[in-house]
């Protein structure tokens, strides 16, 4: 099995960028607003969540592989355009089929960091419902692409996830958030359509990778800036 081409970035270079200047803007937003309190708030210090975030972006690009599916027509090395997102499909030579593999940017820190959340404020029961609803809206709107596997609409999971994680509840909204609405897609979007992988001459299927590492990073962000509008805020003392 070739194991280089499976690291790649999930988006081409311009869309890439403009995720990172997405990760960037929010770094001036906690140095200038100084929401040290918002991202405690979320259940993690302010670095410790650029860092995962950051990490999340660095990770995008490794997938560790899984399982391997029959032979069949490959697509290589061409751009996938989906709901105004450009994908890439890396350049394969001599590719024996479809591999199923894990993202580490978005499938195995958000993974990681939602269990860490789940712990610490104890929100199964609420954490189990929102994943439900954010996985059904993202089963949905799942498209099989073909040459990527399974994609999503870039803003559609992140708003979906605010508007529930709010509802369920406004208190622990921004961990609710960034618990569903990660698992939620990789359930809805990735999980449950892998069934419908093979055909699509995807060289590689990633889980939290091509088609829905986009949603799974700006709902992380979503869940930052929940966590900025939902703590609480000091009162004026009184004289």
């Amino acid at each position: 099995m070739h194991i280089s081409p499976l690291q790649y970035l999930p988006l081409t270079l311009p869309f890439f960028l403009l995720l990172v200047a997405v990760f960037v803007g929010l770094v001036a937003y906690i140095e200038v607003r100084a929401v040290h309190d918002a991202f405690a708030n979320a259940g993690i210090g302010t670095r410790a969540a650029l860092f995962l975030l950051f990490g999340s972006l660095l990770g995008s690009s490794i997938n560790i592989p899984l399982v391997e599916l029959p032979p069949e027509h490959m697509v290589s090395g061409e751009e996938i355009s989906f709901f105004g997102m450009h994908y890439t499909v890396p350049v394969v030579v001599e590719w024996p089929g479809t591999i199923i593999a894990v993202n580490v940017g978005g499938a195995v820190i958000p993974a990681l960091l939602s269990l860490y959340l789940l712990l610490k404020y104890d929100l199964w029961i609420r954490a189990a419902i929102a994943t439900a609803c954010v996985a059904v809206v993202a089963h949905l709107l799942a498209t099989p692409v073909h040459g990527v596997g399974i994609a999503e609409p870039i803003f559609a999971p992140p708003i979906a996830t605010a508007i529930i994680s709010i509802l369920i509840s406004r208190a622990h909204a921004a961990p609710l958030a960034y618990i569903s609405g990660s698992m939620g897609v990789l359930i809805g979007a990735d999980l449950l359509n892998l069934d419908k992988v093979q055909g699509l001459g995807a060289p590689v299927a990633s889980i939290g990778g091509a088609g829905t590492f986009d949603g799974i990073f700006l709902t992380g962000v979503i869940a930052v800036l929940l966590a900025s509008f939902t703590s609480p805020r000091p009162q004026p003392a009184r004289g």
